[in-house]
């Protein structure tokens, strides 16, 4: 039976979705493709009609991930400083340390985006300048942006690998009051 072109299109979206949600959750490379196919309740032979090979699904998930997060993130306007700082806030919080199939794919990802091919590397390199570029414009400056964007990736990475919910606690809160320092004497220049 041939479906419509709309239908592959919808069930695509939907396996990216469900393998976005499941590699920020548990890594990508735990994750088989007949898992994959039956979390959205189809036999893991239809994989191959959507994706080539499971390097093919990383690599959109990763630019589906980055695109998301730069609109998440990225200026939008006269009044982006303060939203960058609330954005940071929230990036620095427990919600997005114990809910990481929620937030960016960078923290949770990272270390497999590193292992994977240079062509995935390059797309998620393409985003992440991106986001750096637009939080340069937003803060006048280009080493600020590189150094809170990995403050704030760094921080969460962190976070996740302790056990203690007061001591991850305390990992946001330092990287958030030095983000704080950081903008206030950029600020004052």
């Amino acid at each position: 039976m041939r479906y419509s072109a709309g239908h592959k299109l919808e069930t695509k979206e939907k396996l990216l979705q469900s393998s976005s949600l499941s590699a920020k959750k548990t890594g990508f490379s735990t994750m088989g493709v007949d898992g994959l196919m039956k979390a959205i309740g189809l036999s893991g032979a239809a994989f191959y009609s959507h994706f080539s090979s499971k390097d093919a699904l990383f690599a959109a998930i990763v630019e589906r991930e980055l695109c998301q997060s730069l609109e998440r993130l990225g200026g939008r306007g006269e009044q982006d400083r303060e939203r960058l700082e609330r954005c940071l806030k929230l990036y620095l919080s427990m919600v997005h340390v114990e809910q990481p199939e929620l937030g960016c794919a960078l923290p949770a990802l990272g270390a497999e985006i590193a292992r994977s091919d240079v062509v995935v590397r390059e797309q998620a390199e393409l985003w992440i300048c991106r986001l750096q570029e637009s939080w340069a414009q937003i803060l006048e400056s280009d080493s600020l942006a590189w150094a809170i964007l990995s403050q704030c990736v760094g921080a969460l990475v962190v976070a996740r690998m302790l056990a203690s919910p007061q001591i991850q606690q305390r990992v946001l809160e330092s990287s958030h009051e030095e983000i704080g320092r950081q903008l206030a004497v950029q600020r004052a220049q």
